[in-house]
């Protein structure tokens, strides 16, 4: 899967195109903005430097289409909503904890407070967040420098799953 972020100026909404690979394309409109991190690009950076199972990205390879979410382009399979309904039920524990982990993991690139016991409750070794933060403060310098209406581009593997692989 492809996720090409545009980098919009000031706080506008960042636009995000999301290729799936079943060829089913998706434009989207998150949070943050200007020279932010976009909300949707840290889950992405975050969650593929920590190969997160069932995270917010694995869950859209696989299949959930987020409120957020416009469909541009390509056949989406049959029963799609249905099976989007059911995998965000059954992963929703899971969901939630990539969002914590997100969060943590930001923070700790910030320079952030994290308590000791958020390190641990994260789920990975400490010296892997610190290098997924530090992963966040690269692509938050290559954020920073894009000129507004560039792109950054995030190609997403699936967790357990060899880059060039295509479909489910």
């Amino acid at each position: 899967m492809r996720l090409i972020f545009r980098r919009m100026a000031d706080r506008r909404p960042v636009e995000t195109r999301v290729e799936r690979d079943d060829g089913v394309v998706f434009e989207m409109r998150g949070a943050g903005g200007g020279a932010d991190l976009p909300h949707d690009l840290v889950h992405a950076l975050v969650e593929r430097e920590l190969q997160v199972p069932e995270g917010i990205w694995d869950c859209v390879a696989e299949g959930v289409v987020w409120n957020s979410m416009r469909h541009v382009s390509g056949r989406q399979p049959p029963h799609a909503a249905e099976r989007s309904v059911a995998l965000k039920r059954e992963r929703g524990s899971r969901i939630q904890q990539a969002e914590l982990l997100a969060d943590v993991v930001a923070r700790l690139a910030r320079g952030a407070e994290v308590l000791p016991t958020e390190v641990t409750g994260a789920g990975h070794p400490a010296a892997r967040l610190d290098a997924a933060a530090a992963a966040l403060r690269a692509a938050q310098r290559s954020w920073a420098g894009l000129p507004p209406g560039e792109t950054l581009v995030v190609e997403w593997v699936r967790p357990g799953r060899r880059p060039g692989r295509r479909g489910r």
